[in-house]
């Protein structure tokens, strides 16, 4: 489904990745592993279209090329970004909104924010809440649901548990396991190596933008000791 082939990520002159090649299956959850400045955010924008790169990458047989951001989204194409991202002075059904903006089948959007506000009641009790009034927790249900609204056929989830507590970190690694059992395909970037595992079918262990390491859950869960003697990534 999608495929990256010899791919460099740049921000501005600074080269952030270096020659990455990853596949991600139809129906999988593959994990992006590795510290911070290991390059695992800046392979998830150049799939969005947010940061510029060369090489291939190609999604459901589409060169994603030249493509906007909007024209990948349509393609079935979401990201849910690193530290939620969300328009803080909408409400939390404007931003819902803003995540069916591709689509125009309104009564559908109108049940998928039913589903959402019926999966996260919480977001429901605040529907016109101002969305930069919710808590942490609260604010990563909305950027899922939020990037879920399009209708995407893979999701790019970066670091859904930063920052969250414990038991916050343990609903919203239920629900990405709730996606994958739906049959969504997720590309997941995550520094908590057990519970990334716990979801991977298959995982790309980067550092300092280079690949590292790459195996399936078995393989990579055998090297876990050792991957957090390289990287300092937390493996408990």
């Amino acid at each position: 489904m999608l495929e990256l082939h010899n791919v460099r990520v740049y921000h501005g002159p600074i080269e952030a990745v270096h020659g990455l090649s990853v596949s991600v299956s139809e129906g999988q959850c593959v994990v992006l592993l590795g510290p911070n400045g290991a390059g695992k955010t800046s392979t998830l924008s150049a799939i969005a279209g947010v940061a510029s790169s060369r090489g291939q990458i190609t999604f459901n047989g589409h060169d994603l090329e030249g493509l906007s951001i909007e024209e990948r989204q349509r393609l079935g194409i979401a990201l849910a970004p690193e530290g939620r991202r969300i328009f803080s002075n909408l409400s939390v059904r404007e931003n819902l909104l803003i995540g069916a903006a591709t689509r125009t089948d309104r009564p559908g959007v109108a049940s998928d924010i039913d589903y959402w506000f019926s999966t996260f009641p919480v977001l429901h009790e605040r529907s016109d809440q101002a969305a930069g009034t919710l808590s942490g927790g609260e604010q990563q249900m909305l950027t899922i649901a939020r990037a879920l609204m399009s209708k995407p056929r893979i999701l790019l989830l970066d670091e859904p548990s930063l920052g969250l507590a414990p038991l916050i970190c343990k609903q919203i690694f239920a629900l990405i396991d709730s996606l994958k059992a739906q049959g969504m395909t997720i590309l997941l970037v995550e520094q908590n190596v057990r519970d990334a595992l716990q979801l991977a079918d298959y995982g790309y262990m980067l550092n300092s933008g280079n690949l590292m390491s790459e195996g399936d859950r078995e393989t990579l869960s055998r090297q876990g000791a050792s991957m957090s003697t390289l990287t300092g990534i937390n493996h408990t």
